[in-house]
């Protein structure tokens, strides 16, 4: 055993090589994305794993391998458990033979997700135990623990890390990794493996007989546990649990709920022996509401009467005011937080030199009066650039499109979405679109990864998730085989040649698409791919401003309010293509520079 300083996921990454893991797969997401990262960085490795193609595919893969005996783990991000939960309600039917442990990381105040919604929510509706650490000690511990947990009762274990959890750093007592010595073997059972409703009628009931035994091992394991010193409770669960117990003094009783489902009788004894009870948790009242099933009568605070809020993310600063608010004195009290004067705003933008950028700038030229859907990536950030008029889920940009065109918009509808999220889940949209006789353009923006969550590999890259060679799918022949009649594939640093292709496909009758295809700026330059940069003639320019409304954060105004290109230029050239005055050129060659 030694004592370390890990990042949350970094934890939780060592915590299941010392399991060990012997099956590992997951969709990147954000604040998930580094556990495999770590885990597929490993050079010698005793476990199988990759980058599925969504979180649907990526449980079905570790459900399988869990039904043959190994100890798998599925990583996602909360939102991808709903793509996942299809798999997800009937794999606690089903059951699993080696430990299966679903990571799904949750994302309070949405720092970079479309929602806020609770994993904790889906363990309870899908019956099977949940994990929910409050350190980055028990993410690690829980992660060890949680294919053990999950081998007792033949269930799958959630694991329910929250960002701050995924993504803080701390002390962490961490043993020797394992070695793995299982080897994959499924035995035939049909009555516990083809749900038919006879099958699942049984395997149901079985499902609720486990469930007594499952509440009264978290409780043995300590993952619920209570320290009782006076007439007063809070109740706390995940991250809140830490902040609370830094924050109490020593005459206020503490529960702590580290696991569901929540033993009910246990809950009831703790919460009956005080006067009052305050529960302190993050998003939906899931610890509240039980509290108050079994309070009796003892009054009980917290979201439901207001004095905790029900949307965004704790810290002790706001859990101090909670417990002030409710009449406990914290033990440190902090001020609020003053912004710096005279900062200005820096929302997120797209990269200098992003491939993104031009064509939302050919879309914007071209359509004027269009409706773009879009998706979830980078290319979200095109709501800057006016490129941007819907975001939903993964792949929705697809279906979203083709909704508009039945609905009769009559307008051009001209959809955006990565290379990635094609893959995810756009294809079956596009198939509904052809075969549905939908009228619309999709730009696939094909820069060959998974960029946003950290440039993971996907099927277009050539390589898997360990490295190793793969063969690159075609998106165009994919398309094709969806039944696109027209598809055409440009280069969008070439802003002519974009232009012209999108007012082609305008021509064109049904669902056209247009694959528009350049690496990665980020990767381009891993790749030492040198474009050179461009420069400003101060002579020529004549401070228009064209090039300062294409939005790249390469280019700003100088002197006289005449633009400027920093070191930040990536030598893409779009702006010199843009400049109506011809004043932006590529850089001479200056004398000492290599």
């Amino acid at each position: 055993m030694r004592r370390e300083y890990l990042l949350g996921n970094e934890a939780i990454a060592r915590g299941c090589l010392e399991a060990p893991v012997d099956f590992v797969t997951g969709y990147p997401g954000t604040p998930s994305s580094e556990v495999i990262d770590i885990l597929r960085g490993i050079p010698e490795r005793g476990y199988y794993v990759e980058w599925s193609v969504n979180e649907k595919v990526a449980l079905e893969n570790a459900l399988a391998a869990a039904w043959c005996g190994l100890r798998a783990l599925v990583t996602m991000k909360h939102v991808g458990l709903n793509v996942a939960a299809d798999p997800l309600m009937t794999s606690a039917y089903t059951g699993v033979t080696g430990g299966l442990v679903i990571m799904s990381a949750d994302d309070p105040f949405a720092h970079s997700s479309q929602n806020e919604q609770d994993s904790r929510c889906y363990a309870l509706f899908a019956k099977i135990p949940c994990l929910d650490p409050s350190t980055i000690q028990e993410a690690h511990d829980m992660a060890r623990d949680a294919f053990s947990l999950s081998e007792q009762f033949g269930l799958p274990v959630i694991f329910r890390p929250t960002t701050r959890i995924c993504h803080s750093k701390g002390d962490t007592i961490t043993g020797e990794p394992a070695k793995n010595t299982r080897k994959g073997e499924f035995h035939k059972d049909p009555k516990q493996y083809v749900v038919i409703p006879a099958h699942t009628r049984v395997l149901h009931r079985k499902l609720n007989e486990k469930q007594p035994a499952v509440k009264k091992a978290l409780v043995e394991n300590g993952y619920n546990k209570a320290v009782i010193r006076g007439p007063r409770a809070v109740v706390a669960s995940g991250i809140a649990a830490a902040y609370v117990e830094e924050l109490i003094p020593d005459d206020v009783s503490l529960v702590r709920i580290g696991a569901y489902p929540v033993d009910e009788g246990w809950l009831r004894d703790q919460v009956r022996r005080h006067e009052s009870v305050l529960v302190v948790e993050e998003l939906h009242p899931v610890v509240e509401e039980i509290v108050r099933q079994v309070s009796g009568g003892v009054p009980v605070s917290g979201k439901k009467d207001g004095l905790v809020p029900w949307e965004g993310e704790l810290s002790t600063a706001s859990v101090a005011s909670i417990l002030k608010s409710f009449g406990i004195e914290p033990r440190e009290t902090y001020p609020p937080a003053v912004p710096v004067a005279d900062l200005p705003p820096r929302p997120p933008i797209l990269c200098a030199g992003c491939m993104h950028r031009p064509v939302f700038y050919a879309i914007r030229r071209v359509f004027k009066d269009g409706i773009f859907p879009s998706d979830i990536g980078c290319y979200t950030l095109g709501l800057q650039l006016g490129a941007v008029d819907t975001t939903l889920c993964m792949g929705a940009a697809v279906t979203v499109a083709s909704g508009l065109s039945h609905a009769g918009e009559k307008r051009e509808i001209v959809a955006t979405i990565g290379d990635s999220t094609f893959l995810h889940s756009g294809i079956p949209g596009l198939i509904n679109a052809v075969y549905n006789g939908a009228r619309m353009i999709l730009v696939i923006l094909d820069n060959r990864v998974t960029a946003m969550t950290g440039h993971q590999p996907n099927p277009c890259s050539g390589t898997t998730a360990t490295g190793a060679p793969s063969p690159q799918i075609s998106l165009e022949a994919v398309c094709r085989a969806c039944g696109v009649q027209w598809v055409e594939t440009v280069d969008p640093y070439d802003l002519v040649s974009t232009m012209a292709t999108l007012r082609a496909a305008a021509e064109q009758p049904g669902v056209k698409v247009v694959i528009a295809r350049q690496p990665c700026v980020i990767t381009a330059r891993r790749a030492n791919i040198r474009r050179g940069r461009f420069e400003v003639d101060r002579e020529a320019c004549t401070a228009c401003g064209v090039c300062i409304g294409f939005g790249c954060p390469a280019i700003e105004r100088g002197e006289e309010d005449k633009a400027r290109i920093t070191d930040l230029c990536s030598g893409c050239g779009v702006c010199a293509q843009i400049c109506p005055a011809g004043a932006i050129r590529k850089e001479r060659r200056k004398e000492g520079r290599r």
